[in-house]
């Protein structure tokens, strides 16, 4: 049996209880955190807090040398472990197709997103977003800016009237173009001076949800570029055409200049 495990957002209690017991029955536990981290705990933390020990496999160990984990399912009752909702990355998809085509049963116990959270502490309906997009280190696509895809899918939410989630970028060690073995996480303010294109539209960054506490800030991209926000996991978002309630959460919740807002009224 291979049980794929959302671990939350933030530290090691993020996790659900049904995802607590399952890791805790389990006879081994691996995880992954190169597509996203608990920035508020380590693996040696999480290994003391769940009584387990954690056998953390990178990139390559999950999506080009699977055997092991696969192996170890096939006759054990076996966890993996990832930051967030376990099926949000196609790269778990790929791993629980890869056990059920080797006839090892599956199980899915989800986590809080960050796309859930990111609704909840913004105060913008989650029926109203739109595609998500990823922006990337420049360095990391290999050209200057940002890729064209991300441009594309923003103004297409944009003319929809929808709301954008942005992900952004996190590097793990050494990565090619990147100087030195340290992580790496794109702050709120970076991607706002990114988005060069909408310098005057409303933006709202949301860091380290799902902590203790979390920060919202909702202004002009122009303005949130020259802000700090603090330690990571950051998120942006650029919202559509707003609802009533909607403009009044931004302000009243995340400090958004009533003016500014009321420039994405419907």
């Amino acid at each position: 049996m291979l049980t794929f495990v959302g671990l939350g957002l933030y530290d090691e209690r993020s996790i659900t209880v049904e995802g607590q017991e399952a890791l805790r029955d389990a006879d081994r536990a691996f995880a992954e955190f190169y597509t996203s981290r608990l920035v508020g705990t380590t693996v040696e933390e999480l290994e003391a807090y769940h009584g387990v020990d954690v056998e953390v496999r990178d990139r390559p160990g999950v999506e080009q040398h699977p055997d092991g984990i696969l192996d170890a399912a096939h006759d054990e009752d076996v966890v993996f472990l990832t930051a967030g909702d376990t099926m949000i990355s196609t790269t778990h998809v790929d791993l629980r197709m890869r056990a059920e085509n080797r006839g090892i049963d599956t199980r899915v116990i989800h986590g809080v997103t960050a796309q859930s959270a990111a609704a909840g502490l913004t105060g913008l309906q989650n029926y109203r977003f739109g595609k998500a997009v990823t922006l990337p280190f420049p360095y990391a696509h290999g050209s200057e800016g940002v890729p064209p895809s991300v441009l594309e899918s923003i103004e297409a939410n944009r003319e929809r009237g929808l709301h954008t989630l942005v992900y952004l970028d996190i590097k793990v060690g050494d990565v090619p173009g990147k100087q030195g073995d340290e992580d790496e996480f794109m702050t709120g303010d970076v991607a706002a001076d990114l988005l060069e294109e909408w310098q005057d539209v409303l933006g709202v960054v949301v860091a380290r949800a799902g902590s203790p506490d979390p920060v919202v800030a909702a202004d002009r991209l122009s303005a949130l570029a020259r802000e700090q926000f603090g330690g990571p996991l950051h998120m942006l978002v650029v919202p559509g055409t707003l609802h009533h309630l909607e403009a009044d959460a931004l302000c009243d919740l995340c400090g958004a200049p009533r003016a500014v807002v009321e420039e994405s009224l419907a």
